[in-house]
């Protein structure tokens, strides 16, 4: 077997436990915490601070990796950690319990998807049309996962109820530092060493200067910005409305299959007939369309835009002076 194939098939392995275990919980998070004795003021406040503490704890294991050159021990270990806060959980009950709870899984979950993006980043094909694999190959099954996750969560949990997605979640978190063990190791040698110790004292600063970073940051930003509360009462909304859990895992699933269709089968077309920019600009409407017709429709429209700007967002790879362009 090619080894292009072979790194495929271990990338497609890892991002298939990490973003089943997403699809697992994440829909119905909200609903569970509810459940907890968690009114919506304070699972929107849960929820929130554990967004904000990702933004801390993802940037910090994103340079411990680069300074410790450990990526898949470091993806290991948070793994296990969250499955562990996964299942803590099932005994917490109270506003500051969950709160706990929930920012410590938070930060063991940060680096999970930046470090493995940077894995599989490193390894696929710099450009089209030539040797490698696509990165949006691996991202899409991701997606794909994600979907089976959610349709799975949703039935269980109707026969189980909602304690049944922890448990799925913190199994599926227990798979990962298998499959990370055999993805292939970031780049390393002589040349990479060298560029380590290039490493500019103020990173973030360099990122601010670079036009293309903003811009796409606040792209970025402003899209799944704009799905934070649909992501987080839709399922007890929907719930409250008297519609199974296994129906509102197919309702869910169904915004994230926009992801899967952008990824695997019309993203690569997209980039080359539009450009990064005109793949950016179509997705407005098309958010905008969804907002005006039904739930459903607006998950589907917003999914396939955040799967845009995944695939837009330029590959160090691809840069004058990649070796800049660190995890953090």
């Amino acid at each position: 077997m090619p080894v292009e194939r072979r790194a495929l098939l271990r990338f497609i392995t890892l991002y298939f436990a990490l973003f089943s275990a997403f699809g697992f919980a994440s829909p119905f998070l909200p609903a569970f915490l509810a459940g907890r004795g968690l009114g919506p003021e304070e699972v929107g406040f849960v929820l929130g601070a554990a967004t904000a503490l990702r933004l801390v704890c993802g940037p910090i294991a994103g340079r411990l990796a680069d300074r410790l050159r450990a990526f898949r021990a470091e993806i290991a270990v948070c793994a296990v950690l969250a499955a562990s806060a996964a299942l803590l959980y099932l005994t917490a009950h109270g506003f500051w319990t969950v709160m706990a709870v929930s920012l410590l899984q938070a930060a063991a979950l940060a680096p999970l998807v930046p470090l493995a993006d940077a894995l599989s980043l490193a390894h696929a094909r710099p450009q089209q049309n030539t040797a490698g694999f696509e990165y949006g190959w691996v991202r899409g099954v991701g997606s794909a996962a994600f979907v089976v996750g959610t349709l799975l969560a949703g039935h269980v949990a109707g026969e189980y109820g909602l304690s049944a997605i922890i448990w799925l979640s913190a199994t599926a978190l227990l798979a990962i530092p298998f499959a990370a063990i055999f993805v292939p190791a970031f780049p390393g040698g002589a040349e990479s060493e060298a560029r380590h110790e290039e490493r500019p004292h103020h990173p973030w600063l360099m990122l601010l200067r670079q036009r293309a970073f903003v811009r796409v940051t606040v792209v970025a930003a402003l899209v799944l910005g704009s799905h934070a509360m649909y992501d987080s009462f839709a399922v007890i909304r929907w719930r409250e409305a008297g519609i199974s859990p296994a129906t509102i895992g197919l309702l869910w699933s169904e915004s994230v299959a926009g992801e899967v269709l952008v990824f695997l089968l019309i993203g690569a077309t997209l980039l080359r007939v539009l450009n990064p920019t005109g793949a950016l600009a179509i997705l407005r409407p098309g958010a905008l369309g969804g907002h005006g017709s039904n739930d459903r429709s607006c998950g589907a429209c917003i999914g396939s835009a955040a799967a845009r700007i995944h695939l837009c967002a330029p590959s160090p790879r691809n840069h004058a002076h990649h070796h800049r362009h660190r995890t953090v």
